[in-house]
């Protein structure tokens, strides 16, 4: 009942390359309006900040926007040299004619995303792609610049965080900005297409939704004494720190949190929620390893929202609906539009009633293809407060499962909590955050003496 009916083992990464294959051989749709933002050119031009993975993906599917016009990768911007080296290497020679990075628009430290952006003109981009703790002075800077943003999720590591960004979102719309944000199934055709179909009432209500991401993965090793080293904890620490990057669970289960509240077309009034650690786990990192969290919809409606990571158990990657009516399946595997209604509540391949025409692209391509698009014909993208709610969304749940207590919207929306207090402030030398203890581990959540709202 609970699995996805298609099931497969492709990676992210592979998923990307041939979403970037399908959008290099797609027709171009219509023809666009002259463009007059980009002074004596129309080329878009991109600054990356975060030369990791998650920012080469996304600047490869920027540079496979086809038929939208010319745009090109102009600066690059990290705290280690070494990494921005391997990303311009790498993309460089994946798209020879479409990356222009002289070595004077590369720029290094923890103020370089300044540089990166200052170089840039109305009508570029600069692209948010580090780990979530430093995302808000990213975006906001940004937004204070008149530059337009495409920021990667999650979006902060703590409300504080968050509520940095709503904030500058006002500023966003008084310059017209456009704003993207990494949520990229909203960008599915096919999802839209069950979207439409749950609006127009052919689902009956929905009072039930049930999204998982299970699967297995590593713990974190002693790191020695390297534990406290801020610049070894920003490597180490990408998905293993809440106050680095969120954590697994929020890091990976916010873009089925945020189905749930698109389906929903609302946001949750409360949630409490439950977890722990495997047993005789060795993992010195913060994160537990099983999260399961029951939000509540104004209308009393559920979503049952699962996390786990536990080695030789069964795995599960898909978003279902259970309607009055019948059920579909909403995602699956590596985010795939895997979209079906079904004739009752059976999930099952052979009891399927509908099934809308498959996605020609890559979500993460979609969504570059809109927001270029939305840049050219000057059209409204700004997806900062529903980006912003969903992950506040995310930050409840991982708060109800951390703390044991029942977290409401009113309290994550006046929540001032942060991880670190002094990200304004960081450089090379600055003490870590958290600190580990003498074997190395860090703190990690107990309810009932946890606090993170």
């Amino acid at each position: 009942m609970t699995q996805s009916i298609y099931k497969s083992n492709i990676s992210r990464r592979q998923f990307l390359k041939q979403g970037g294959s399908l959008a290099a051989g797609a027709a171009v749709l219509g023809s666009l309006a002259p463009s007059t933002f980009a002074g004596e050119n129309n080329t878009i031009r991109l600054a990356l900040i975060g030369c990791g993975g998650r920012g080469n993906g996304a600047v490869g599917d920027a540079l496979s926007v086809v038929g939208k016009g010319p745009v090109k990768l102009y600066a690059m911007a990290d705290t280690i040299k070494a990494k921005m080296d391997s990303s311009y290497k790498a993309l460089q020679k994946r798209f020879p004619d479409k990356v222009d990075v002289t070595e004077d628009r590369k720029f290094v430290g923890f103020t370089a995303y300044r540089q990166a952006i200052d170089i840039l003109r109305p009508g570029d981009v600069a692209m948010c792609t580090t780990r979530s703790y430093i995302r808000p002075l990213h975006v906001e800077y940004a937004i204070s610049k008149g530059i337009n943003v495409f920021m990667e999720k999650p979006f902060a590591s703590d409300p504080g965080g968050l509520h940095r960004i709503l904030r500058a979102d006002a500023a966003a719309k008084s310059k017209n900005l456009k704003i993207a944000a990494g949520l990229q199934c909203r960008h599915s055709p096919a999802r839209q297409a069950l979207i439409e179909k749950i609006r127009n009432g052919e689902m009956g209500e929905i009072p039930l939704i049930r999204a998982n991401r299970l699967g297995g993965s590593g713990w974190l090793r002693s790191q020695g004494e390297n534990s406290n080293i801020l610049m070894n904890q920003l490597q180490f620490g990408r998905i293993h720190l809440f106050w680095v990057g969120s954590g697994h669970m929020v890091d990976n289960l916010i873009h089925q949190i945020d189905e749930c509240c698109w389906i929903k077309d609302a946001w949750p009034v409360s949630v409490v929620g439950m977890g722990g650690r495997e047993p005789h786990s060795t993992d010195h990192g913060q994160n537990i390893d099983v999260y399961s969290m029951e939000y509540t919809y104004p209308d009393g409606a559920k979503a049952f929202c699962g996390f786990r990571r536990a080695n030789k158990t069964r795995s599960e990657f898909a978003t279902f609906i259970h309607g009055t009516k019948c059920a579909a399946q909403f995602s699956g595997r590596t985010h795939a539009a895997t979209v079906h209604m079904f004739k009752d509540q059976r999930i099952e391949k052979s009891n399927i009633s509908w099934t809308p025409t498959k996605d020609a692209h890559s979500p993460w391509q979609y969504e570059w293809n809109e927001l270029i698009e939305s840049i050219r014909k000057d059209r409204p993208h700004n997806e900062i407060k529903r980006a912003i709610y969903s992950d506040l969304t995310s930050l409840m749940g991982r708060a109800a499962c951390h703390t044991g207590q029942e977290v409401t919207w009113d309290k994550i929306m006046g929540s001032k909590f942060q991880f670190c207090e002094y990200l304004d402030d960081l450089n090379y030398d600055s003490p870590a955050p958290v600190k580990a203890d003498k074997n190395g581990q860090f703190p990690f959540p107990i309810p009932g003496q946890w606090k993170e709202v």
